[in-house]
């Protein structure tokens, strides 16, 4: 009995999770006894050190003040030995709480009994000094200086201990950082080993039979729906191609059955259409009676609507006869210059009307095209009328024909609202509009960039679209020389 590829994954998965678990598990513990020893170095044996500096240079400060106190009698160098006596006895409290070993303890000890004697004498100094009576200066010079020194070779003690305990503790995690290395990286290699080999073995049967259907969807995803998959699979998969299978068949059907639908509807609603426009006609031309101005101004909208259905109607029949390959196309050798000029012409009362600035670049060494005129004025008045549409009121628009190294390049660039970039492509599919805000007026159909992207293709060349939010957007197609 084959197992199923929740089995095999379920085994394989909880095989690696075993062997990837005991690695971190040992790996945390040596980073666990490593960062212990790190602590001790910063939080004991380098704060010590800090503070064996400040000692130093209180002790120091401390003689300094107290000597200008006995030559100038100045009672703010008394106020200066006092502050600095009280940070010396701060920094030696910190001392002593975080002294870890009995050596810097010892060291300590002797500190404070030394500095105790110190700031005896300063002080009995100083009464002798305040009350004015004659006392041994000599003598108690000597013996404060016998005391600094003391407390600072004391002090190079404490450093030197300290120092002591770093490198002993550097060289234990060394040694527990070299062992637990190579301990890990055996166990890695193994475990790596292991995980490669399940993985190979758990895999092998699935991943090629996946890309196959990967690459089937990708081709669902344009539009072909061939329902010959056959994959020599585990049994969940060719389960799946079976479905996948049965849902090419069945979009095969519902887009033969659409493209039918659109094409019937095209065909019943072209006539009945143009009726009502001839009928809208004759009855603005006044054929049957006089009408008033309200009802001229409601058969103008249904002359216009009107038009717009037999816009969409035509379009409709246009793209269906492209995606089946039955639009005929008149090629005939043109220059594209006079078809973008004319399109220019076209538009202008309505560039006008929006107060847009319309600047055009035409490259005079442009070669004659094999080109279908109708077809490719199609193409520009949808790409040059999109930019009039979406352009705001006294924006810009760019147009360039140019000689590029795949052909002739014509683009046209707005100031209108612009395009997210994972619209760029959607927006020249079939009943995708361009997504921006917009009013009624600017609504279309959804087909005229669908019909760019036949035409386009159909000469031989490429369409696509530049954008980014807010920055307008450029249009651009390609056609070969």
């Amino acid at each position: 009995m084959k197992l199923t590829i929740f089995s095999r994954l379920t085994i394989g998965y909880f095989s690696m999770f075993l062997i990837i678990g005991a690695v971190n598990g040992y790996a945390l513990l040596k980073v666990h006894q490593l960062s212990i020893g790190t602590a001790q170095i910063i939080n004991v044996d380098e704060r010590i050190l800090d503070l064996k500096r400040k000692l130093a240079d209180s002790i120091l400060s401390q003689m300094g003040y107290e000597k200008k106190y006995i030559i100038t009698k100045d009672a703010n160098f008394h106020g200066h030995f006092l502050s600095s006596r009280n940070d010396f006895n701060k920094y030696l409290t910190d001392a002593f709480l975080i002294a870890d070993t009995q050596p810097k303890k010892e060291s300590l000890d002797r500190v404070k009994a030394y500095y105790d004697q110190y700031v005896a004498l300063i002080l009995a100094e100083t009464s002798e000094i305040t009350d004015h009576r004659p006392y041994p200066k000599n003598l108690y010079q000597q013996e404060k200086g016998k005391l600094v020194e003391r407390i600072l070779e004391d002090l190079k003690v404490l450093e030197e201990t300290s120092y002591r305990d770093i490198y002993a503790r550097m060289d234990a995690l060394n040694a527990a950082g070299s062992s637990s290395r190579r301990l890990t990286m055996l166990m890695f290699i193994i475990a790596l080993f292991l995980v490669i080999c399940t993985s190979f073995f758990t895999t092998r049967s699935i991943t090629k039979p996946l890309m196959v259907l990967a690459e089937k969807t990708r081709e669902v995803s344009k539009g072909v729906f061939k329902g010959d998959l056959k994959i020599a699979s585990p049994p969940e998969i060719a389960e799946l191609t079976s479905a996948f299978n049965v849902m090419c068949d069945k979009l095969k059907g519902v887009e033969r059955m659409k493209s039918d639908f659109f094409s019937t509807m095209s065909h019943e609603l072209r006539t009945p259409l143009t009726s009502i426009k001839e009928g809208i006609g004759l009855l603005q031309d006044g054929v049957g009676g006089s009408i008033s101005d309200k009802q001229k101004r409601l058969l103008s909208i249904l002359s216009q609507e009107t038009h717009r259905l037999i816009g969409l109607v035509n379009s409709l029949l246009d793209l269906s006869k492209m995606e089946e390959g039955m639009m005929t196309y008149h090629f005939q050798r043109e220059h594209l210059t006079p078809l973008i000029k004319r399109v220019i012409t076209e538009m202008g009362l309505l560039i006008e009307a929006k107060k847009i600035q319309l600047q055009a670049e035409m490259g005079e060494d442009l070669p004659v095209l094999r080109l279908d005129r109708e077809r490719i004025l199609q193409v520009v008045r949808n790409m040059i009328g999109n930019a009039v549409k979406f352009t705001p009121e006294g924006g810009e628009i760019r147009i360039s024909a140019r000689l590029g190294s795949e052909g002739v390049e014509f683009s046209v660039k707005d100031t209108g609202p612009g395009i997210p970039k994972e619209n760029l492509k959607a927006i020249f599919e079939k009943f995708n509009q361009l997504p921006v805000k917009a009013s009624e007026w600017m609504k279309g159909t959804g087909l005229g960039l669908a019909i760019v992207k036949h035409i386009v293709t159909a000469h031989g060349g490429r369409v696509w679209a530049e954008s980014d939010p807010g920055q307008g957007s450029t249009f651009i197609f390609v056609l070969p020389s």
